[in-house]
């Protein structure tokens, strides 16, 4: 590839990229309409990996010949479909919505770090602090609960005086750490 090339562009490429973003982008909020807005959402780890695949088939199909704006959009619209069986799947059969999700796991609990959770995490006691600093806390008494949602990310619940409501915890994994000692 020559130098220049990196900084050139033919009018024919300006209306074929334009077209193709535009083309794309209506597709996409088509998709978007019939399926809802949890096609954007990051809930799960499937849902992430929807994403990454739509930019990925984006970048593809607006910046090169091939595939063509069409099969962009086929793409595009197979992986919605996808997404809207396993969501369908998932609210509808529940031995295998463990199958497909990843389980949120508690990280610390009553402001103590539990190692073996941690450890299945593949996470150390300095990234659950960098979390906690982000989130304020000055001190690990502050903290009722960190919980590595199915995502990724990282919640932190403070302590506080108000009694925890069960059902919020009640689909993560070692739950009874938290709401052991308090009377259900």
């Amino acid at each position: 590839m020559k130098w220049e090339n990196w900084f050139s562009i033919d009018w024919q490429q300006v209306l074929g990229i334009s077209l193709s973003a535009i083309g794309f982008y209506a597709g996409l909020m088509l998709f978007t309409r019939l399926m809802g807005l949890r096609s954007f959402s990051k809930l799960s780890s499937h849902d992430f990996a929807m994403t990454v695949g739509i930019g990925s088939i984006l970048a593809s199909t607006v910046l090169s010949d091939e595939p063509s704006l069409l099969q962009g959009l086929f793409a595009v619209a197979i992986l919605f479909l996808i997404q809207g069986v396993i969501s369908v799947v998932r609210r509808k059969i529940k031995p295998l919505k463990s199958l497909i999700d990843n389980q949120a796991i508690i990280l610390m609990a009553h402001g103590e770090y539990l190692e073996d959770n941690l450890k299945e995490a593949k996470l150390s006691t300095s990234d659950v602090q960098e979390v906690l600093r982000k989130n304020g806390i000055k001190a690990r008494t502050e903290v009722f609960a960190v919980i590595m949602e199915t995502t990724g990310d990282m919640s932190v619940i403070k302590s506080n005086d108000v009694e925890p409501d069960h059902a919020l915890f009640d689909d993560i994994r070692d739950s009874e750490l938290l709401l052991g000692s308090i009377k259900k």
